[in-house]
């Protein structure tokens, strides 16, 4: 079984031969090295390179572990250089070698050298690619399935296709079991003993019983605003346990340097800044994010928010919490200043989109409802509300899109119908 990931295959090709090094990274088990040693080896095969000009080397194999070692690495990469022809240096989780940096960067001045690696995020987050590499690394930012790669090899209708997506995730091994019970153990088992045990690690955490409690009122308030003193808060009268909002800020940015949560600001449109805090978190993978709650919480309303979000961020967009000042009276026939809330404002360049995620839109009064956040919005950009109701697409005469959820994760150009 075969899963196209046509997306970071095309970055990949429009990145050849820049002079950069090409850093794949994210989410461990997200497909990094299907991607590199098969979909983009077979594409430059396909494209007439010379087998002998791709030198492949997975350092995660024992049978490669003396070229964990840089010195012996530079020897093995240096001698494969064989003509002045073009050779392709694929190199699977680079982080295994000690000053691996220096090591890729001596072969940057070879005209006839281009290079690609993939990283974990154990040991080689997003700001190490800037540093490591001073300013000649590209960073490819991959991500579980989206739900169109996902479907693509899914069995059955596109509404239990959704439904599993939500429950499950998107992590390509979820394919290789196929019992409810199989994926639920995986997952579990994936996010006890891979991504906290890399967090452990990493930041030599010994005392974890608060990083535990922390993802657990994370994963149940997911797309909930919240920030560092109020869970502060949260520890303190739920679980009667005292613990610094410094230290939670600090957790939640190794969760984030993981890969596991991603955090979206809140933006004042009418004023054009932004705001401190509250935030929002969501999860990288939802499967992941169940299996921490065992499975007992899937409220679809905020799964499939979080579903949005993350195809979004698949999308290259930059994403915010939008939140909309304006005035109404109250029931004592006075003045009051209320914020409403648009979900995701979504900015790639020139690009603005305003979407609000809605599960569903039963009667006129829930319409109306997630419509006024939306009409107060006093620009130009497209408005849109997704919903999971199975509806055609639609435009008032507001100029606001509604459109179901299928039609919005299955077309990559759908916010633009």
């Amino acid at each position: 079984m075969e899963i196209k990931r046509d997306r970071y295959l095309s970055e990949l090709e429009a990145m050849r031969h820049t002079g950069f090094v090409k850093i794949i990274t994210g989410i461990r088990r997200c497909g990094k090295s299907y991607v590199l040693f098969n979909l983009f080896y077979n594409n430059l095969l396909n494209i007439g390179v010379d087998v002998s000009h791709i030198i492949k080397v997975d350092l995660d194999s024992f049978q490669n572990r003396k070229l964990r070692n840089p010195d012996e690495l530079y020897q093995y990469l240096d001698k494969s250089i064989m003509d002045n022809g073009m050779h392709y240096f694929l190199l699977d989780e680079i982080q295994l070698v000690d000053d691996f940096a220096d090591v890729l960067n001596s072969f940057l001045r070879r005209s006839n050298v281009d290079i690609y690696v993939t990283g974990s995020n154990a040991r080689l987050l997003s700001k190490d690619v800037i540093t490591e590499f001073r300013g000649r690394g590209h960073e490819i930012r991959m991500y579980p399935l989206s739900f169109k790669e996902y479907m693509s090899v899914y069995e059955g209708t596109v509404q239990k296709g959704l439904d599993e997506y939500m429950t499950f995730g998107g992590l390509p091994q979820i394919f290789d079991y196929t019992t409810e019970a199989q994926k639920s153990q995986f997952l579990k088992s994936l996010f006890t003993e891979t991504y906290l045990r890399d967090i452990k690690d990493r930041y030599n955490i010994r005392k974890d019983d608060d990083l535990e409690e922390l993802l657990d009122i994370i994963s149940s308030n997911v797309s909930c605003l919240t920030n560092p003193n109020k869970l502060a808060d949260t520890f303190k009268s739920v679980k009667k346990a005292e613990i610094s909002s410094a230290t939670i800020k600090k957790y939640l940015d190794y969760l984030q340097d993981a890969f596991l949560i991603e955090k979206a600001t809140r933006y004042d449109i009418k004023g054009k800044r932004y705001i401190d805090t509250p935030f929002k978190y969501y999860f990288c993978d939802l499967g992941l994010r169940n299996a921490r709650l065992n499975f007992r919480q899937t409220e679809k309303t905020h799964l499939m928010e979080n579903a949005i979000y993350n195809e979004l961020l698949m999308r290259g967009f930059n994403v915010d919490v939008g939140v909309v000042p304006t005035r109404t009276i109250n029931p004592e026939g006075k003045q009051q200043r209320v914020q409403l809330e648009i979900d995701f404002v979504c900015n790639l360049g020139s690009k603005r989109y305003y979407v609000q995620s809605a599960y569903s839109l039963p009667t006129r009064e829930k319409v109306e409802q997630e419509e006024a956040s939306l009409m107060k919005v006093d620009d130009f950009f497209k408005r849109i509300i997704v919903t999971g109701d199975d509806i055609m697409v639609h435009r008032n005469e507001a100029g606001i899109t509604t459109m179901s959820v299928y039609d919005f994760l299955l077309n990559e150009n759908s916010l633009d119908i």
